[in-house]
């Protein structure tokens, strides 16, 4: 049976994420409004929640379940949809501008 890394919403996150508008499609999710806690075997994400609500620990809103292959799925109000790692951009070195000349 596969199994999936859960990952749980901060509080914080959560609040915005409950009261922000429904949008269909891809969910970008920032590593730092989440924490991993734990996994659990299951046949797919829907098993995984129907497994964790009769555990007593129950997925919430803006939870995240990941498949052994790196899939995320997050869980909304209409059931789960796909998801990915926002990643923040590697910070470029900035240019030194022109006609400068660092000494030597």
């Amino acid at each position: 049976m596969p199994l999936y890394r859960i990952y749980r919403m901060k509080d914080s996150p959560r609040q915005q994420f409950r009261w922000a508008p429904h949008v269909a499609g891809c969910a970008s999710v920032k590593p730092r409004d989440y924490e991993q806690r734990g996994q659990v075997e299951a046949l797919n994400e829907y098993d995984a929640w129907r497994g964790l609500r009769e555990s007593g620990d129950p997925l919430a809103v803006g939870d995240l379940v990941e498949t052994e292959a790196g899939q995320l799925r997050i869980c909304k109000y209409v059931g789960f949809e796909p998801a990915q790692w926002a990643l923040p951009e590697p910070k470029q070195p900035e240019p030194e501008p022109a006609g400068q000349s660092t000494p030597s």
